[in-house]
């Protein structure tokens, strides 16, 4: 069964693996979850899906394999014969109990006496039911005080949990957040064992045990550190204003997961010269040439902006709506492309209006056509191309 579930689940593009299922197998041999579909969804879930962006596509491959079920134990009774239920049941009665049994005609007529009590209980609830229709109102608040607050309508089936959807904005194209910013930023990490030896090496302790005849031998390690180093610029004031909480959300995820990160501002597009701290734009800035000489290639470097503008603050000397830039800014971009090989633009307007926008079309092209939306699925590509 659990095959074609497997199956069902890679249909759906849920990236699952022979581990996953093992996990699932081993779970269930341990008896973690039982007769009950609920418990099996989640710990399913909890085994078979590895990013939340997932939850959605296997909501919906677990709609689709088991529907129409109610609960495993209905799907395994059924593959059970009756002779075994029978003999079960009648090892777990005792001998008065058995004798009764057959006083009342045998376990047959038990079963077909409990099954007439349940279709006339049912009867009459429906009955009652519909009695209740031209004042459902008022009956329904009185059940509801007379029950506790549960009522006595007619139960509403409960909707799956599965069928729910609650996770389907989880999806890779919506709107970031700062926990989902750093989880696809985390694609670009690239970890190296640089410092003091300060970890313990178990593998290697284990083995140079081994190799002196069972006396211990502690091996120490350096700590694995992301050895990534990223240049952000960062395009802030004017049309970028609309974006600035996302912006902010971009920077701090940025912050926490590059210990080497060194961040410049720019208004509408990079000329001669960026800076730090907004405060002090026009008392601190610092030379773009400053820039391209001090941080070397290996650097991977992010723009982001929404590269709306007029054209000619992109093509022009003077262009720039605050200064006199002598060199165009397309100049200055290029310069960028052809020093970083490993150099991406984040847009945060939405991608489907790129193309009604000339600036854009003219950044893109300038960037080669590495410009990325900032969506969960645009800051992935962007991160694999950076990480290639």
């Amino acid at each position: 069964m659990l095959i074609n579930f497997f199956l069902t689940l890679r249909r759906y593009k849920v990236p699952v693996t022979i581990r996953e299922l093992m996990d699932l197998l081993a779970a269930l041999d341990q008896g973690v979850v039982y007769s009950n579909v609920d418990d099996f969804y989640l710990l399913s879930r909890t085994c078979m899906v590895k990013d939340e962006k997932n939850y959605d596509k296997f909501d919906r491959a677990f709609s689709s394999y088991f529907k129409g079920l109610e609960d495993l134990h209905g799907m395994l009774e059924s593959l059970i014969p009756d002779e075994w239920l029978r003999h079960e049941f009648e090892q777990s009665l005792s001998a008065e109990e058995l004798a009764e049994i057959e006083s009342l005609g045998g376990l047959e007529k038990l079963i077909e006496a409990f099954k007439k009590a349940k279709e006339e209980e049912a009867k009459k609830a429906e009955e009652g039911e519909e009695g209740k229709d031209g004042d459902e109102g008022d009956a329904d608040k009185e059940g509801k005080k007379g029950e506790g607050g549960l009522g006595r309508g007619k139960k509403k089936k409960a909707k799956k949990v599965w069928d729910q959807r609650q996770y389907k904005n989880l999806d890779d194209s919506v709107e970031l957040g700062t926990r989902n910013i750093k989880m696809a930023l985390r694609r670009l990490r690239k970890f190296a064992r640089t410092g003091r030896e300060e970890e313990l090496d178990m593998d290697d302790t284990i083995r140079s045990t081994a190799h002196n005849g069972g006396m211990l031998d502690i091996k120490m390690r350096p700590e694995r550190k992301n050895t990534v180093k990223v240049l952000l610029l960062l395009d802030i004031g004017g049309s970028m204003d609309a974006h600035v909480k996302v912006c902010e959300e971009l920077f701090s995820a940025t912050r926490t997961e590059f210990k080497h990160l060194e961040s410049f501002y720019f208004h509408n597009f990079i000329y001669e010269s960026v800076w730090k701290d907004n405060r002090r734009r026009m008392n601190e800035r610092i030379p773009t040439w400053e820039i391209l000489n001090k941080y070397a290639q290996d650097y991977k470097v992010v723009f982001v902006g929404d590269a709306t503008m007029a054209p000619y603050e992109i093509t022009h000397a003077g262009g720039s709506v605050e200064h006199w830039n002598e060199e165009p800014g397309a100049t200055w971009l290029s310069r960028f492309s052809s020093l970083y090989e490993r150099l991406v633009w984040i847009n945060p307007t939405p991608q489907e209006t790129w193309e009604y926008s000339t600036s854009v079309s003219m950044t893109q092209e300038l960037v080669e056509g590495r410009m990325f939306p900032l969506t969960i699925r645009g800051l992935e590509e962007g991160m694999n191309l950076l990480s290639k």
